[in-house]
């Protein structure tokens, strides 16, 4: 039997947001799958739906989905939501998902309210390109991994952050990232909504005299193209140009693909670089 997989999302705050159709399949479906019964309750009693629910979070993602699966085959029309935002952006939803496309069940969106586009279209800053990171790793090693890849991310990063972790990870990022620009959002959508544009080390200070309070998106600003053009000269300086031909030629490079990857290394033109080889051979 034909049945559908519906990710509905919810609002992150403000009641106002929830879409009319979002409301709809909610009210149409034969099973609502949340990621916290109690707190979705309110939102259900908010706009009269009366479908059954069932509870469907981070510690019971895989078998759970199993379960979910079996009614989706059965002929079941089921929806999945959060406790706010968008399933499976930092939520559960996505192994569902996955599991359901690999059995043909067909998928279904039904879009809404995102904390992290939220926050990247009123930060100021670049949002032709960003890198989603969500909350950092608990783990060392894999904060160490996330840390040294965005060390070197040329594009606008979003980090959610709770309140009680607020400054240490301000803290980490700036000794790991350097001073960047930086969009502190929190309360999105809600009474206290702000957006604050500072920079890490502004912020450590600000919030080593007041106390975090409310749920906060960061915005931070990717690494420059100036910065990391200087790095690049930086590691190149030490070699002579032949060596550095000598890098990608041993690559598999023909002379003129290698000229303009060395070209690139150093910030010049091919043709400065085929001028100062033929001096060298001169």
């Amino acid at each position: 039997m034909a049945s559908t997989l519906y990710l509905v999302a919810t609002p992150i705050g403000n009641l106002e947001d929830m879409t009319y159709r979002a409301v709809r399949i909610l009210k149409e479906v034969d099973l609502i799958a949340a990621e916290d019964t109690r707190n979705s309750r309110h939102l259900l009693t908010h706009f009269d739906i009366h479908t059954p629910m069932t509870s469907y979070h981070e510690f019971n993602k895989i078998e759970k989905a199993e379960e979910l699966l079996e009614k989706l085959l059965s002929g079941d029309d089921i929806a999945v939501i959060t406790d706010a935002g968008t399933p499976g952006i930092s939520d559960p939803g996505e192994e569902l998902v996955r599991l359901c496309l690999s059995n043909n069940i067909k998928v279904s969106s039904v879009p809404g309210a995102c904390a992290a586009v939220t926050a990247l279209t009123m930060s100021g800053q670049s949002a032709r390109r960003f890198a989603f990171e969500a909350f950092l790793p608990k783990d060392k090693k894999e904060l160490r991994r996330v840390l040294d890849e965005l060390k070197m991310e040329t594009r606008t990063i979003i980090i959610y952050e709770a309140p009680h972790h607020l400054k240490k990870t301000l803290s980490l990022l700036e000794s790991e990232l350097g001073d960047r620009k930086l969009t502190i959002t929190r309360e999105i959508t809600k009474l206290h909504e702000e957006a604050v544009v500072t920079t890490l080390s502004e912020a450590i200070g600000f919030y080593d005299e007041n106390e975090p309070r409310g749920e906060y998106v960061l915005v931070l600003a990717g690494r420059s193209k100036e910065e990391a053009m200087q790095e690049k000269l930086a590691e190149f300086e030490g070699i002579s140009l032949d060596e550095h031909m000598d890098i990608y030629l041993k690559k598999g490079m023909d002379k003129k693909e290698a000229m303009k990857a060395v070209a690139k290394d150093r910030g010049v033109s091919k043709r400065e670089i085929y001028k100062q080889l033929n001096q060298a051979e001169d």
